[in-house]
């Protein structure tokens, strides 16, 4: 239950805090108070929604509180590799039946579910949302705050809420431009490996962290999604960009924070000399300047997911991979994050650079990210993708070797054969 209040609604609050306190029916909220929102929005995947549906059933719920305000989401196994898979399939699909789901996106019908609600303005700014998934924190990126329940989800389904406490909110300011061959991903893996070594003067567990700064104001929200991925990792609450007014265009409310209001740290960081990074196997907190692991042998590449996965980072990599060919001995896996994104790098000619260079384009979704239901690795392989995280036996093998870089990075290993800094490879002209 919600805790009581010695505030009013004009106490200084971040933006995030009043996101919370709008959807929790209270004037303010302060870092430490519980509280129970109320989720315009609950989004789950094929992962989970069967063992959520058996454990509800075991309790005697038959029906769900808001099933109109619930999303079904089909990204981890797209294209059935067993009849196991197939059966699970045809189970969730029933469940939306039993359930009432209407939004209801099926194999083939929306993609990656910490993407394309972004682009069909499901998730709008302003929203509180409740979902599964850890890395639903991807709506940050537009000014929007999701909260992962994991398997607390049963409770958001059974009766709406489920209590929070909010945490505090850390600031950071990121100075300067990036040089060539650096993407917001790059910086992500970097943060991550400044928090994880206690090198900020700030703690990250369970925070939110905010980003501000000219080069965070440029940023387009492929870029932004990268930011907040990389960071969800290494265990922070969530992220927040504050959005601009073109995030509003399937409308939505642009959530600001006082100019008085309370953060635990303000960091400023400077990445005007940031290297392109490489996140050794292990996670994205054990980021490397990109020489310390050049020329280092890989048999897989995967480029998308749900850090990676919109049409701007497969834009990026395509520039790289133009009028060149894949490593022979390279298995190169394309993932689209969106049905839209897909349609749009077919109509682009974009999907036809990528298959002319000798990849592998998979359905929209996770991709291999998922446990290596598609495209796993094999016992002894090494891998460079763009994928949420890279510890063993996420693409399959528990003795493969993971790597994560940018999209950029990921392209030009992908030809190269080996880690690769995309700074060497200059595009090559058309018919050469």
């Amino acid at each position: 239950m919600n805790a009581p209040y010695a505030c009013t609604a004009r106490t200084p609050m971040t933006a995030a805090e009043k996101v919370l306190a709008a959807a929790s029916g209270v004037p303010c909220v302060r870092p430490g108070d519980v509280v129970s929102p109320d989720p315009e929005l609950v989004i789950i995947h094929d992962g989970y929604v069967e063992s959520a549906y058996n454990e509800l059933s075991q309790l005697g719920y038959k029906r769900i509180w808001r099933p109109e305000r619930v999303v079904f989401v089909t990204d981890h196994e797209v294209a059935y590799a067993t009849p196991a898979g197939a059966l699970r399939g045809t189970r969730i699909r029933r469940i939306a039946r039993d359930w009432g789901i209407t939004q209801f996106f099926d194999a083939g019908r929306g993609g990656h579910g910490h993407l394309f609600p972004l682009e069909q303005g499901l998730v709008r700014p302003g929203m509180l949302l409740s979902c599964y998934d850890m890395h639903c924190t991807n709506f940050g990126a537009v000014g929007a705050l999701a909260l992962a329940a994991g398997a607390e989800i049963v409770s958001v389904l059974a009766t709406g809420r489920v209590w929070e406490q909010v945490p505090h909110t850390v600031r950071i300011v990121l100075e300067g431009q990036p040089g060539a061959g650096v993407m917001a991903r790059d910086i992500g893996f970097y943060l991550s490996t400044l928090f994880a070594e206690g090198k900020l003067a700030a703690a990250h567990d369970n925070r939110i962290i905010e980003f501000s700064g000219d080069y965070v104001e440029r940023l387009p929200v492929a870029g932004r999604v990268a930011l907040c991925n990389s960071l969800t990792e290494i265990g922070v609450a969530n992220i927040w960009f504050t959005p601009s007014s073109s995030d509003l265009s399937h409308g939505g409310t642009i959530v600001t924070g006082d100019a008085d209001a309370h953060y635990e740290a303000t960091l400023r960081v400077d990445i005007s000399r940031l290297a392109p990074q490489v996140a050794l196997p292990g996670g994205p907190q054990f980021g490397v300047d990109i020489d310390q692991v050049a020329g280092t042998h890989v048999d897989h590449a995967y480029l998308g997911a749900c850090g990676s996965g919109m049409y701007d980072d497969f834009a990026h990599a395509a520039a790289v991979l133009r009028n060149r060919s894949v490593a022979s001995h390279v298995r190169f896996f394309v993932v689209p994050g969106t049905v839209a994104t897909a349609q749009r790098l077919a109509n682009d000619g974009l999907l036809q650079v990528f298959q002319a260079v000798g990849a592998i384009v998979l359905p929209p979704g996770c991709g291999p990210c998922a446990g290596g239901v598609m495209g796993p690795l094999a016992d002894g392989e090494t891998s460079i993708s763009t994928a949420a995280t890279n510890h063993a036996g996420r693409f399959g093998s528990k003795t493969a070797q993971a790597y994560l870089g940018s999209p950029v990075t990921v392209a030009a290993s992908a030809i190269a054969g080996r880690i690769a800094d995309s700074r060497s490879l200059i595009p090559l002209p058309t018919g050469a």
